[in-house]
């Protein structure tokens, strides 16, 4: 039996003290790790369900999140799963990641 991904919302807010409630007991880098892994996930699900756009909050800060989430997209760019990303022309904290031609 196959598993169904989660129908994730169109816009993703990165920031641990967003979708963990005990974000104080972690470290830096463990946060770091947390919010990748959600984009990951939250990325796959989108794919899945044939997004054609979805966004990503990284914030400002000292852009550590933002180098971050480039990073992996970069790598979902390269491996053919989305088709480009940017960073929103409205709000460059957000990234705009474009799935489907």
């Amino acid at each position: 039996m196959a598993r169904e991904l989660r129908r994730p919302s169109k816009i993703v807010d990165l920031h641990a003290d967003t979708f963990l409630a005990d974000w104080e007991d972690y470290d830096a880098d463990e946060l770091l790790a947390e919010s990748v892994e959600l984009l990951r996930e939250v990325l796959d699900a989108a794919i899945y369900w044939e997004y054609t756009e979805i966004r990503f909050i990284h914030g400002k800060g000292k852009g550590i999140l933002r180098k971050e989430v480039y990073k992996e997209l970069e790598f979902y760019k390269n491996s053919g799963a989305i088709a480009s990303y940017h960073p929103s022309y409205q709000n460059e904290d957000i990234v705009v990641v474009h799935i489907g031609l």
